[in-house]
């Protein structure tokens, strides 16, 4: 099936979507380094004062949990609720959602209040948003809840129903990834295991994902598959670099170099993916 996921990114470099992201400051640089790797532009507001405007100048919006603070949620919800009026693309990240009562009732809370084109996590922290019964290790996905080849289908169908009750986009991010809508879903087996030893690569992702669905958006599902296999494939060129004496920090700038040397023709070859 063809998909033109090289047209989706061409668009991204054509088209340079401004995006507001209000995400955790533990990546927040990460994530502004790999906008404008990929040919975007980011800029961070996460002051309620300040939030409604730059999300009105902005193309997308990207909402990451990762370090809630009593101040940010606020601006979280007005910005969401920005873009909606403005039909722009949203994205959630539901970092650690399951692991502390205030990360979940965020999530619920968001889900309630905006509109999402996209929501993007790992299966534990998608599980504890479809049924509060995902568990998480920190901000890290539980091993029994880990998609592999032998749970793939009833995984896809998980993540077809999410899709559908929600209206977003559904994106599970693992050793296999899954993006689905209530009808498709693109398994994707793109990636380096290395990714999990860096602090970030799924702030990144959405970040990544917010641009892709900017610059698309008549084609949300398709954009976003095309934004998790360009992650992951740029985690497989990144890997190819490493020397002995490269490690994680290493590997982290060279994903990003990646980025911003990758072509549409090279994502379109390189992507690897079946669409169920």
């Amino acid at each position: 099936m063809n998909v033109n996921l090289n047209e989706m990114f061409a668009q991204v470099r054509q088209r340079h979507p401004l995006i507001h992201n209000i995400t955790n400051y533990v990546t927040v640089n990460d994530c502004a380094n790999m906008l404008l790797a990929c040919g975007g532009s980011p800029i961070m507001a996460d002051d309620p004062d300040d939030a409604v405007e730059i999300t009105a100048i902005c193309g997308g919006l990207n909402i990451n949990i990762g370090t809630l603070n009593q101040r940010t949620i606020p601006a979280m919800l007005a910005a969401g609720k920005r873009a909606n009026e403005l039909g722009h693309p949203v994205v959630l990240d539901p970092v650690g959602a399951g692991a502390s009562s205030l990360r979940t009732d965020t999530a619920f809370r968001l889900m309630r209040e905006v509109k999402f084109t996209v929501i993007r996590g790992n299966i534990s922290e998608i599980k504890t948003l479809a049924s509060g019964s995902g568990t998480t290790k920190g901000v890290d996905a539980d091993v029994a809840d880990q998609v592999t080849e032998e749970n793939l289908e009833a995984a896809v169908a998980f993540a077809k129903e999410f899709a559908q009750r929600t209206g977003a986009v559904t994106a599970i991010t693992g050793a296999i990834d899954i993006v689905a809508d209530g009808e498709r879903a693109f398994c994707i087996h793109n990636g380096h295991p290395m990714m999990s030893a860096i602090t970030g690569t799924g702030c990144q992702l959405s970040a990544l994902t917010a641009a892709f669905v900017t610059a698309n958006q008549d084609t949300s599902l398709e954009a976003a598959a095309a934004a998790v296999c360009a992650m992951g494939l740029c985690g497989e060129i990144a890997h190819q670099r490493l020397t002995d004496l490269d490690g994680n920090s290493s590997y982290r700038n060279y994903i990003i170099d990646a980025m911003y040397r990758l072509t549409p023709a090279m994502l379109e070859k390189g992507a690897k993916y079946e669409v169920r």
